[in-house]
């Protein structure tokens, strides 16, 4: 497999296809703008410059990189000649759905088709194309270029042809794929989600602050980032949705989302992306950091 084809150029999408055309392969990297795949190139090129300036790559390697990347708005073009397709839309059922749909129609027969989803069924992703044996789960981490692991997921279809030869390029991209089977959540965010929802159940009934909280879990549990500051860093929307998609598997009320969540993302205070969240990421907090380091 040498041509992949990523969709979506946000965090993890634009992460992906960093990976894929740092290791050398072809990367058509698909989204609706052209501004969010400029945005997804520009991160793309940034995070090689902190690659650079760690004595880890060369600026021959990371043109080479961006050399391997060629986006497209169109699906039915970028898909033409696909060895396999990595989906990273946004974590929506019906969105993924639609799209698997449409990657089936468009992608050539022996193609693979990946989700780098966090949580919803592969069995119910699959299921929307005519080629489920070759529909399986990349659940890559954020950030992606560093972060060493991926879940494989399989299918209730995926036959072991699509999941060795998705395991082993794993590998090739230096990561450490782990197998996991097909429920909700996975193994990652079946266990993280609850904690950062008890997290978020610790603030709401006011048993300590968001930056105690989060000190706790990094100087008690040696955790590098707190619970909460995390959530941040994930989207507290994304957070919500892969606890709905739980709690609705499983009907146990343990992975009932916090209501103090469900209204911060309702207004919009969806963490990093916005600008605030448990933190304020704001210009103007960045500005007041700085004056304080030079106040010192």
């Amino acid at each position: 497999m040498k041509n992949i084809v990523v969709i979506g150029a946000g965090t993890m999408g634009n992460g992906i296809a960093h990976t894929f055309a740092q290791t050398g392969f072809k990367v058509n990297l698909v989204d609706v703008s052209e501004e969010a795949l400029q945005k997804g190139i520009s991160t793309i090129s940034k995070n090689l410059d902190r690659i650079i300036a760690k004595g880890n790559l060369t600026e021959e390697q990371k043109a080479e990189t961006l050399g391997n990347i060629t986006s497209f708005t169109q699906l039915s073009e970028a898909c033409e000649n696909a060895d396999l397709i990595v989906e990273a839309a946004t974590e929506n059922q019906d969105l993924k759905l639609k799209i698997f749909k449409q990657m089936d129609e468009l992608a050539p027969e022996k193609c693979i088709l990946a989700t780098n989803t966090s949580s919803i069924s592969i069995t119910k992703i699959a299921a929307a194309t005519k080629r489920p044996e070759k529909v399986i789960g990349m659940h890559f981490m954020n950030p992606v270029p560093i972060m060493k692991l991926v879940e494989i997921i399989k299918g209730y279809s995926t036959s072991k042809k699509t999941f060795d030869a998705i395991f082993e390029m794993s590998k090739t991209l230096g990561k450490v794929p782990v197998e996991v089977n097909d429920y909700p959540g996975f193994v990652a965010n079946r266990i993280l989600m609850p904690m950062i929802n008890e997290a978020i159940e610790t603030l709401y009934n006011g048993v300590a602050g968001v930056e105690e909280i989060d000190t706790v879990m990094k100087l008690g549990m040696a955790h590098p980032m707190g619970p909460l500051q995390l959530a941040d860093f994930i989207g507290l929307d994304v957070c919500l949705a892969i606890l709905n998609v739980m709690y609705d598997g499983f009907k146990n009320p343990k992975y009932a989302p916090n209501p103090l969540l469900v209204n911060m993302v309702m207004a919009g205070k969806l963490g990093v992306k916005s600008g605030e969240g448990f933190y304020d990421y704001s210009e103007s907090k960045k500005a007041e950091k700085v004056a304080k380091m030079f106040q010192r």
